[in-house]
């Protein structure tokens, strides 16, 4: 009678553990959620890595993004996330008073979250296992840096989503390397408006020298666009966070100091990798992952082009 028991929970206990695991790639599912807008180039090669990850080990994604950068839009597709029950979710932290909740609701609803992109500083405190990205300020320090290393004493900080901590980090830390005096200067994701506002700052302000853009397609190429408009190429030096193919042209043909490359084709490819392995196998890495920077300069600027145009850089 007791070999028989015994027997019968053996049995039970397999059958449980065969019907609540996932076995197969295929029956996984995963949703990111991200702040990025539709026309921002940067957030289409995240897109690319989520997309290409789903391809190479078989699982099924679900990228979704706000229209604009709307924190309630935001906040909304995480909850809608939530309530389908996925096995894995990723999301962007841009404002995490203001999605904290949503992404607290989905880990006590026993979901996987990894954060990605925008922060690092509060993933852990909201219950991700872990953050893929890099840290915004001291990013922002090191360009700084190096833009007072080729002599730069007044800057411009193109932020063009003010608000967003990420972004404000950037600004500052690029702020604190820099060293001389900094404005930041508030534009939208719209080239033309980037263009015409840096353009009427360089011309009220014949002192500045230097012009940090946060993001390549959406602020560095408008911002080295008024830079040719005022006649300064060559004599105002232009610095971006993030690639694009043109802004990298222009920094091999030293019309651009550098580019800040976090590799954000990793941010989309790894969370999808570590989520599947986590759902399969329990598995999942110590810590978070730092996927830049890299200063992209004139001497590996060619280098990276052709996979720029590509969407993988």
């Amino acid at each position: 009678m007791k070999f028989a028991l015994k027997s019968l929970l053996a049995g039970a206990a397999v059958a449980f553990m065969c019907s609540s695991a996932i076995v197969n790639a295929a029956d996984i599912r995963i949703v990111a959620v991200t702040h990025g807008q539709a026309n921002d180039p940067f957030w289409s090669v995240v897109k690319n890595g989520v997309n290409a990850a789903a391809k190479d080990i078989g699982v099924g994604v679900d990228y979704r993004a706000p229209e604009t950068f709307d924190m309630v839009s935001m906040g909304q597709l995480i909850d809608a996330a939530i309530n389908q029950k996925p096995d894995g979710l990723i999301v962007s932290i841009p404002d995490a008073s203001a999605l904290g909740p949503s992404i607290k609701k989905a880990v006590a609803a026993g979901i996987p979250v990894i954060s990605i992109n925008s922060g690092s500083d509060v993933s852990k405190e909201l219950g991700a296992l872990l953050h893929v990205g890099q840290d915004e300020y001291t990013a922002g320090k090191a360009a700084g840096a190096k833009l007072h290393e080729l002599g730069g004493k007044e800057g411009l900080c193109v932020n063009q989503e003010v608000g967003n901590v990420a972004l404000d980090l950037r600004c500052k830390g690029f702020a604190d390397g820099f060293g001389g005096k900094v404005t930041v200067l508030p534009v939208s994701n719209d080239p033309a408006d980037v263009r015409a506002k840096v353009k009427a700052a360089l011309s009220s302000n014949a002192a500045v020298d230097t012009v940090m853009a946060l993001g390549a397609g959406t602020a560095g190429e408008p911002s080295l666009a008024a830079v040719e408009d005022v006649g300064m190429t060559g004599k105002v030096n232009v610095a971006t966070f993030d690639l694009s193919a043109d802004f990298l042209k222009a920094v091999a043909d030293g019309k651009a100091a550098f580019a800040i490359d976090q590799q954000q084709f990793l941010q989309g490819y790894l969370p999808v990798v570590f989520l599947a392995n986590y759902a399969k196998y329990g598995l999942i890495p110590g810590g978070n992952v730092p996927s830049g920077p890299n200063l992209i300069t004139k001497e590996k600027a060619a280098q990276v082009v052709d996979l720029s145009a590509k969407g993988i850089r």
